[in-house]
């Protein structure tokens, strides 16, 4: 149990409150995910000031803008929920 505690990297007590709840943490998440969270924040970021810069000047589709940017957010959704939420015990 020990083991998995630490793997997780919550506190003891934050483990069993999760297995109490009927969820199994995840692993504490590598450096590599914050390192791609990060970049895909910077991208995200990037794609809101061009589209701020297109729609000054009237050069953008502004529905297929919002529909890519819909379809981002939720990719980083999908991948935070995956590597960080708790799954539910079967």
């Amino acid at each position: 149990m020990d083991k998995l505690v630490k793997k997780s990297g919550l506190s003891r007590e934050a483990y069993l409150r999760h297995l109490i709840n009927g969820v199994v943490p995840q692993d504490a998440p590598s450096p590599d995910y914050f390192s791609m969270m990060k970049e895909l924040h910077a991208i995200g970021n990037n794609l809101n000031q061009i589209a701020q810069k297109a729609h000054v000047l009237d050069v953008m589709d502004v529905q297929r803008y919002d529909e890519n940017m819909r379809l981002f957010k939720e990719a980083v959704r999908t991948i935070t929920n995956a590597v960080l939420l708790p799954r539910r015990n079967e």
